[in-house]
């Protein structure tokens, strides 16, 4: 069985910075794409940033230059360094991660349950 569990939300002022960190564990063979989405009160969930095995990024619009996403492929962890945040950043931040079982395994998406980040003064 995979889990995906996200640290690293909280409370920040605008203008501050976050760090968060996702770390897969279970039965892993393989990971593919790694990334964040977040979900904000009333909107649909939307991709923040996504990186693929070979570290190719790509991210959303609004946080182009704001925000880094990174990866460790032997640890099993994806981070999202969030710089300059607004209180438009608000939001509950998922990742997800496309993780095969096993060598037959073509892989599938699982997900985190979510970190909550509110950018406030």
């Amino acid at each position: 069985q995979v889990q995906l569990v996200e640290s690293g939300g909280g409370l920040v002022q605008p203008g501050g910075s976050l760090r968060l960190s996702c770390a897969a564990s279970g039965s892993i063979f393989n990971i593919n794409g790694m990334g964040w989405y977040r979900q904000a009160p009333g909107k649909q969930r939307e991709l923040v940033a996504s990186i693929n095995s070979g570290g190719n990024t790509n991210y959303a619009d609004s946080v182009k230059g704001r925000f880094t996403i990174s990866r460790d492929n032997g640890k099993y962890t994806v981070n999202l360094q969030m710089n300059s945040l607004k209180p438009e950043d608000t939001a509950v931040y998922y990742c997800n991660a496309a993780i095969a079982t096993a060598a037959w395994d073509s892989g599938m998406d699982y997900w985190g349950k979510g970190t909550l980040v509110t950018v406030s003064s």
